[in-house]
């Protein structure tokens, strides 16, 4: 028998100043069994750094064929298609193909190697963003779930800050690579 995903909920007040934005987000999560807590709480990050009205958690680990994230136009066509962790090149460059703007938000000890491995093949590609989130931050992110939680989120001149009322976690994302650079 299949195990089922586990369902969090979140509520996420976002404050964005570097975009001017500023919502709350009350979001039910579906963490796949083989998912961990720091990839969950990732993913709530990049839903806050990217947050929008029309931005939405998609199958994920469940389909080969959807991010984890994704923001899709009144028509049906992806915007935005956000995936955590580190997807081979294959991946990036269909995902690039499918969406008019592409974000990998890497994570953990391997990602220095996995982005040196990876980063030549990509120098074409004008429409992908990858930022890297130092080793610290995914653990404390996780230290920072639980069933149902309340989270704010405060982004200003790059520098992120995500609080449960308690504890409060800074990640500086690193930009890897970026249709600017």
């Amino acid at each position: 028998m299949a195990l089922k995903a586990t369902i969090f909920k979140a509520e996420v007040v976002v404050a964005d100043m570097d975009r001017n934005y500023y919502g709350d987000h009350n979001l039910t999560i579906a963490r796949h069994p083989s998912e961990t807590d720091e990839r969950m709480m990732v993913r709530i990050l990049a839903y806050a750094l990217y947050a929008d009205p029309a931005l939405a958690f998609a199958k994920g680990l469940c389909v080969d064929d959807e991010p984890d994230l994704w923001q899709k136009d009144l028509t049906g066509l992806v915007e935005r298609w956000i995936d955590v962790g580190q997807p081979d090149e294959k991946w990036i460059r269909k995902a690039c193909g499918r969406a008019r703007e592409v974000v990998v938000m890497s994570y953990g000890r391997a990602a220095d190697i996995w982005w040196s491995g990876i980063r030549d093949k990509l120098t074409r590609l004008t429409n992908l963003t990858v930022l890297n989130l130092p080793e610290d931050v995914a653990p404390a992110l996780a230290a920072l779930t639980a069933r149902s939680m309340r989270l704010q989120c405060t982004i200003q001149d790059g520098q992120v800050w995500i609080t449960d009322g308690t504890e409060t976690v800074s990640v500086e994302p690193q930009r890897m690579m970026g249709p600017r650079d």
